[in-house]
């Protein structure tokens, strides 16, 4: 199951990503797809073409697991 993740990476702007599974604490990279920024923009000092991206841990601050469409619930007000 992909999981949309926010990275926050150790001076750098956070970036947005697909990973396959939550990563294990043996894990020395994080392996994430489709790198890009929040607004959907590419990141500025990958290439464009870029598909696959393995992070070392030390670059990480921490990662944020985005709820998906599905998990999201509406909420809505009915004013009557």
């Amino acid at each position: 199951m992909t999981m949309t993740v926010l990275i926050h990476m150790v001076g750098e702007d956070p970036i947005v990503a697909e990973i396959e599974d939550v990563p294990s604490p043996q894990d020395q990279f994080l392996t994430c797809m489709n790198p890009r920024r929040r607004d959907g923009r590419e990141v500025s000092y990958l290439m464009p073409e870029l598909k696959l991206l393995l992070l070392p841990w030390h670059r990480i601050q921490c990662i944020e697991i985005l709820p998906s469409e599905e998990e999201e619930e509406l909420i809505t007000f009915v004013r009557e």
